[in-house]
């Protein structure tokens, strides 16, 4: 063999070396392309995303034609080396082709290629899915036969090729995307996509306004004290009641009684003819249903029951609405209301409080599967109602009970331990 031969070989070498670097960076590109951004891609009309959309549906099919490509021209590589070695270094060249061979193809034909393309597999697979697709239609009864022959194999083993593409994302998933999206997404977008999120996570009970602090309308009061309540109240629908909230008669809309107003007939019977029928809702149900409730039947309040039919308190679509963007008005702040900072870094929050209020707030962690009132989360660990103020640690936070009346724990004085600190 002469030198032009050799020259020749060599240069035909480098040539299958790089069509090797090619299927193998191909192959990493498709498999690294980020499905969900693939489909918004194809959705929008990009050319070089439908052909890699294309193959990819078929992915036995892109992977069999990859690997015959990438084992045809690495095998022809090695052949080609040692001839070339041999020819060098007569019977030692054997040796030094397949240490070099293997070193080389290592080196520019599958670490460095690979590792591009699963950093920018956009750049990769697009322009590769323009000689893949060409390339599958010619070799496709090959790919059909080995195909056929891997799958068969793979059935063996419960493994179904035709289930490819079915991804879905859990919750949990999905949850994960809007925390990693970073600037992407301003904070507010993400609050309030994770809001819709945790809606199904979250029932009528856990944001509900307790039966101890809803306004209503008692139609066994005086029309005095009737009119001055109304007078001073803030809400546009009211319960309307006799003696006790059990006794709940229906709601009164504030509009109909301003028509009340102008006719000058504002007496309880003119009441009760305005007053609509009360919705009424299990405690368990999720926010999720419940909105859709709110909007299937045309209500924007609902009273809740407890499983024996007491009513435990009134839920708003105002309510809901603000466990997704957030609270809609500044005109109270129960927030405020309820937790006050001290100068040593503690706080006084009232028993009263919402534990998940309180987590929204302080950024805490507190336990949110028992209990819903910080009262209720001190007594239920306690498993009584103490006598004097006691202190204890819940979850890493150092709770201390400042005022006990009427067997409800009325203050607390919270603060995080270092444990607490630890975990943030």
């Amino acid at each position: 063999m002469d030198d032009a031969s050799i020259g020749t070989l060599t240069i035909i070498l480098v040539v299958l070396i790089f069509c090797s670097a090619f299927f193998s960076s191909s192959e990493t590109g498709m498999m690294s392309l980020n499905r969900y951004r693939l489909r918004h891609l194809v959705k929008s009309g990009h050319r070089s995303a439908r052909k890699a959309n294309s193959l990819l549906e078929r992915p036995d099919r892109l992977i069999g034609l990859i690997l015959i490509g990438n084992n045809f021209v690495n095998i022809l590589a090695s052949a080609i080396a040692t001839v070339i070695a041999v020819r060098l270094w007569g019977d030692a060249g054997i040796a030094i082709a397949t240490a070099g061979l293997t070193l080389v193809i290592l080196i520019f034909a599958e670490v460095s290629p690979k590792t591009m393309a699963a950093l920018h597999p956009e750049k990769i697979a697009f322009p590769a899915s323009y000689i893949l697709q060409p390339m599958l239609k010619i070799a496709y009864p090959l790919v059909w036969i080995i195909n056929g022959i891997t799958n068969g194999f793979l059935r063996l083993f419960g493994v179904n090729v035709n289930d490819a593409g079915n991804e879905h994302l859990s919750t949990e998933e999905l949850r994960t995307i809007v925390h990693e999206a970073g600037s992407l997404l301003p904070h507010r977008n993400q609050s309030m996509l994770l809001g819709v999120l945790e809606l199904n996570e979250v029932t009528v009970n856990d944001i509900m306004i307790p039966r101890n602090e809803v306004e209503g309308i008692d139609l066994d009061l005086e029309m005095d004290e009737i009119l001055q309540l109304l007078s001073k109240t803030r809400h546009t629908r009211l319960p309307v009641y006799r003696g006790d909230i059990n006794n709940i008669v229906g709601i009164l809309h504030m509009r109909n009684l301003a028509q009340l107003i102008q006719q000058g007939k504002v007496t309880k019977p003119a009441i009760m003819q305005v007053v609509h029928e009360a919705y009424f809702v299990p405690e368990s149900t999720p926010l999720q249903t419940q909105l859709l409730n709110f909007q299937k039947h045309s209500r924007r309040i609902a009273v809740v029951v407890d499983e024996y039919g007491d009513i435990e308190g009134v839920v708003t679509l105002e309510d809901i609405l603000e466990e997704i963007v957030g609270e809609l008005s500044n005109e109270k702040d129960d927030t405020n209301q309820d937790i006050h900072p001290q100068e040593d870094g503690s706080y006084f929050i009232d028993g009263s409080a919402y534990v998940r209020e309180i987590n929204k707030a302080l950024k805490w962690q507190l336990p949110t599967d028992g209990p819903k009132t910080l009262n209720g989360l001190i007594t239920e660990i306690l498993e009584s109602i103490p006598d004097a103020n006691v202190c204890l640690e819940v979850n890493g936070y150092r709770m201390e009970t400042l005022q006990i009346c009427d067997n409800l724990v009325k203050t607390v004085r919270a603060s995080k331990t270092a444990k607490a600190r630890e975990t943030l």
